[in-house]
């Protein structure tokens, strides 16, 4: 990593926090210019910044502009990537030596994002929901960057589960294999992005973010290699009816066979699809999902110190 820091750019209030030991968090970029369209996207973009600040850490929006990993970016580089839209690449891990030395830009997902906060000594990552094993990878092989990241760079990931478009039992088996530990906040199953429940166990409960500091700092004082994943459901008033959610997935699932959409163009299609088919629905439970794991990372960085 010593020398991809040579790439690194780190805001000046992202660094202040990191030098004086205050709680940062990681925010990804992908949501903003793959995830939403625009003008919202870039709201929703500083409002979790908003909600960070809300709860006493520091934002840490992470992307590549220019050819450079930025960690922290202003309101004006927002802006560019939430106009800019689709145009712009959707990096993950293999991407990067691609943009990086052609001076291009990147928005980065999970497996990037990950990468370029432990980079910057940035433990707390808060995102929407983690790649992980497609629906038919038995035949098709897909299965997100994501996972092997978090098997590998210790970074804590707060989301609220595995996106409902995946296999979620096998994206849990995969971690297992990984050695990456799930934990469900104040629950005991995975959550399922837009519902509160998959139906699917996790390694263990933690109900306070001091709880999920411990487990955290005992995973590291361990040696253990890799991150822990934390599932933090969505709010109930905003979760959506599994029968609802899950025939949108489902029908999104199979247009995109029919079209032949594959590669890291499905998870933007899928959740586009699945946002038609619920009259908007699922946006707005997306962007309520991204604040509360928003204010849990900004506690839990806090208890971490």
């Amino acid at each position: 990593m010593s020398e991809l820091n040579n790439y690194l750019d780190i805001a000046p209030e992202v660094a202040a926090a990191l030098a004086a030991g205050k709680p940062v968090v990681a925010l990804e970029s992908t949501i903003i210019s793959h995830g939403m369209p625009y003008p919202q996207n870039v709201e929703t973009a500083l409002e979790v910044e908003r909600v960070i600040r809300e709860n006493g850490a520091t934002p840490a929006t992470i992307a590549v502009i220019g050819g450079r990993c930025k960690a922290g970016l202003s309101a004006e580089e927002i802006e560019y990537l939430g106009s800019r839209g689709m145009e712009i690449t959707k990096a993950s891990r293999r991407d990067l030596p691609v943009i990086i030395a052609r001076g291009g830009d990147g928005a980065t997902t999970v497996t990037t994002t990950m990468m370029i906060a432990q980079m910057a000594g940035i433990k707390v990552f808060a995102t929407g929901g983690i790649g992980g094993v497609h629906r038919g990878a038995e035949t098709t092989m897909d299965i997100s960057a994501d996972l092997e990241e978090l098997a590998q760079t210790p970074v804590m990931v707060i989301c609220a589960g595995a996106k409902s478009i995946l296999d979620i039992g096998l994206t849990l088996e995969y971690l297992e294999t990984k050695g990456v530990p799930v934990i469900g906040y104040g629950t005991d199953e995975l959550p399922a992005f837009y519902t509160r429940s998959s139906g699917f166990g996790v390694d263990a409960r933690a109900d306070s973010p001091e709880e999920l500091a411990a487990i955290f700092k005992a995973q590291r004082a361990l040696g253990c290699k890799g991150g822990m994943l934390v599932g933090n459901p969505i709010p109930e008033e905003y979760s959506m009816p599994a029968d609802v959610i899950n025939a949108a997935i489902d029908q999104a699932v199979r247009e995109a066979a029919e079209q032949g959409v594959h590669g890291k163009l499905v998870t933007p299609f899928l959740l586009a699809r699945v946002k038609e088919l619920t009259g908007g629905d699922s946006l707005d439970s997306n962007i309520q999902l991204v604040y509360n794991n928003a204010r849990l990372a900004a506690k839990t960085a806090a208890a971490i110190g």
